[in-house]
């Protein structure tokens, strides 16, 4: 019969081996954590592991954290990990909010990574620009424009380029617009603000005016960002549009104008026709009326209502009408 203390011994063996094997290759990260005073346990190392999460990562961020003096246990490094967030720039914009003396928390932060992913933005460039703050163009060269143009009252417009500077507010980074709305709000203001100008002269004497009427206007609202500054960095004379505006107003209205005056042309023209048309129906009713005169004289000697005596005297009298007509008449009015 065999052995059967063996038998027994030989699976326990195979355990022991496994469990050994397990415990060195996640030894070098459990002492890791351990000498750094980010003790971290083999089971959560495992656990890690299964979840499909770089424990090896983990553990080096929350070293990390620990000796920055911030607090954050391995099982929220692996959850903002799991989301799909930036572990390392987290903790990294964690400390560099702390050095600043700036107030966040892990779950703040990591609200802020998550929101900047896909963006090219980051937790890290926001707490930064929150301690040094960033300068915008406006507007955007990327935009393809490097003016902002307004017309002032005299119609005389005017060409503006001004920079922004921001800083990055915390609490209202999650939600808030980023710098495409401050961009935009922006380059309203300065429209607007050349355009109560009475003159652009107004505007070229002050360029400030344009910086502290927009900045007055409390832009950043419901943005991520706080605005500093709003200064003017160039400001040109560009083309007179309102003179443009009133030569296109002159050429349309000579176009209507000559529009109007063809209709009325080519009324008068269909009037005429329209006479025309009626004097030849009435000359043909004349010729219709004499040729009934010698049908009717014909009658009048066939019943004896008309002699030849008076036919005589009828000619007579149409030969001496014509005689003196003739005689009345100036010479070349015949």
């Amino acid at each position: 019969m065999p052995d059967i203390p063996l038998l027994i011994l030989i699976p326990i063996a195979v355990v022991a081996l496994v469990l050994v094997g397990i415990f060195l290759s996640y030894f070098g990260t459990w002492l890791k954590a351990k000498l750094n005073g980010a003790p971290v346990s083999i089971v959560n190392l495992v656990g890690m592991r299964l979840g499909g999460v770089p424990y090896g990562l983990v553990v080096s961020v929350r070293i990390t954290a620990v000796k920055a003096g911030i607090a954050v246990s391995t099982d929220k490094i692996a959850a903002h990990f799991l989301a799909g967030g930036n572990v390392l720039a987290t903790v990294q914009a964690l400390i560099a909010a702390q050095k600043a003396g700036i107030t966040l928390d892990w779950d703040r932060a990591c609200a802020i990574d998550l929101a900047t992913k896909g963006s090219g933005k980051s937790v890290l460039e926001a707490v930064r620009t929150s301690v040094d703050p960033k300068v915008i163009d406006c507007p955007n060269p990327e935009s393809g424009r490097t003016t902002i143009d307004g017309v002032a009252k005299d119609g005389i417009q005017v060409k503006v380029k001004a920079r922004v500077t921001v800083r990055t507010h915390l609490d209202r980074f999650v939600g808030g617009a980023k710098e495409e709305t401050i961009i935009a709000r922006v380059g309203e203001g300065i429209v607007t603000t050349i355009g109560i100008a009475d003159s652009y002269k107004h505007v070229l004497e002050s360029p400030d005016s344009i910086s502290k009427t927009v900045l007055a206007r409390g832009l950043d609202v419901g943005t991520a960002f706080e605005i500093l500054s709003i200064d003017i960095a160039d400001v040109d004379v560009g083309e007179n549009v309102g003179a443009k505006l009133q030569v296109a107003q002159a050429e349309a209205n000579k176009n209507m104008a000559q529009a109007q005056a063809e209709i009325r042309r080519a009324a008068a023209v269909a009037l005429e026709q329209e006479m025309k048309a009626r004097v030849q129906e009435m000359q043909a009713k004349v010729v219709e009326s004499q040729a009934q005169v010698p049908l009717a004289m014909a009658e009048a000697f066939r019943s004896g209502r008309l002699g030849i005596m008076d036919y005589y005297r009828m000619e007579n009298i149409q030969s001496d009408t014509a005689m003196r007509t003739s005689i009345s008449q100036p010479e070349g009015k015949k």
